[in-house]
């Protein structure tokens, strides 16, 4: 690619790569969803959860709504969701590879997610170190302070808010978009990893999708005919990534499976 200008909205850019990976956080990054443990070990429960995904799923109702619900019976204050989450949450065993891999390569990896960022930082920060979170770019949803409250670290005192007004909260797609729109001459190749119903609106986006073995993803794209490959961890993303980058397996062939 020759040399570009790089939009204010498209920060991904300002390296000049030729590949770009998208991934979403929970489930996918980490072993377990955040927002699962809060709202199975601190909430209304995982049989309450999975009723609520089943919902998104069969789409009888907006993931924002389902998740709203989820994160609403967490009334534990936020700073010791915070703590509960450190102690319990485990990186993907090959991710901190994949991540020294990309930054040798000028990959850039963009953190998408249908949680709350404060959470994401928090654990990327304990996993990475505070340099290595800092420099990832992370598009999610925010915490405020819940009305009639004075604060987020007392009980009952946070809440999500959402990214868009999308029925996912946080409609992935509208940040890939932009990257997928450019002219073929400056449009570096998009790859995307996740696992569940926050990332659906993403999943028809980029270029390689990389959905997570025997996740809601992989059902997804299977009823709606979306082309993917199936991972376990990421050292398995790694290697594919790699035999596209020197030429030894197309875009193609890896999303069709023929690896």
């Amino acid at each position: 690619m020759g040399s570009i200008t790089t939009p204010p909205s498209l920060p991904a850019l300002a390296t000049n790569p030729s590949f770009i990976f998208f991934t979403d956080f929970d489930g996918t990054i980490t072993v377990q969803d955040s927002n699962d443990y809060l709202t199975d070990n601190l909430g209304f429960g995982a049989a309450n959860r999975k009723k609520s995904n089943q919902g998104v799923l069969t789409g009888q109702r907006p993931f924002r709504d389902s998740f709203s619900d989820m994160l609403d019976s967490v009334h534990t204050p936020f700073d010791e969701c915070i703590a509960t989450l450190i102690a319990n949450i485990q990186l993907d065993p090959g991710f901190k590879e994949f991540l020294a891999w990309a930054r040798e390569n000028n990959v850039p990896v963009v953190v998408l997610s249908g949680g709350m960022e404060p959470i994401i930082r928090a654990l990327l920060t304990h996993y990475l170190g505070e340099d290595e979170a800092a420099g990832l770019q992370i598009v999610s949803n925010h915490v405020a302070v819940r009305e009639g409250k004075s604060g987020i670290n007392e009980v009952g005192g946070w809440k999500i808010v959402y990214h868009d007004d999308s029925g996912f909260g946080h409609d992935k797609s509208l940040e890939i978009r932009p990257y997928a729109n450019l002219p073929a001459e400056q449009r570096p190749v998009l790859f995307y990893a996740g696992d569940g119903v926050s990332d659906l609106s993403a999943a028809k986006e980029t270029d390689l999708l990389f959905a997570k073995a025997g996740r809601d993803l992989v059902t997804y794209c299977e009823n709606e005919n979306v082309p993917f490959t199936t991972f376990n961890d990421f050292s398995e993303i790694l290697a594919t990534v790699k035999n596209i980058m020197a030429g030894k397996l197309s875009v193609k062939d890896a999303a069709t499976g023929r690896q």
